[in-house]
């Protein structure tokens, strides 16, 4: 299957559900090529920026529980190589 290259922004809004984030990214961390974790200490959020290279499945999977989890937005932006 056709792998796509994408950009994923996640914020989150309370950071105890920061751990679940994790979780779910270190789960799908065979298609991350990259991640920078920003915390905006002044907002009281989280953002975290994530390269991803691996099918559409497995993207909308990764971006699919991400959403699913309470105070955590996802957006991303995909491309084919």
């Amino acid at each position: 299957m056709e792998t796509r290259i994408g950009v994923i922004g996640i914020v989150i809004k309370n950071l105890e559900s920061s751990k679940m984030v994790n979780e779910i990214l270190h789960s799908f961390a065979h298609i991350i090529v990259g991640r920078m974790g920003i915390p905006y200490r002044e907002k009281n959020i989280s953002i975290i920026s994530i390269i991803v290279d691996g099918t559409s499945d497995e993207i909308n999977a990764m971006t699919g529980k991400l959403g699913k989890i309470n105070s955590v937005k996802v957006r991303s932006a995909m491309t084919k190589k």
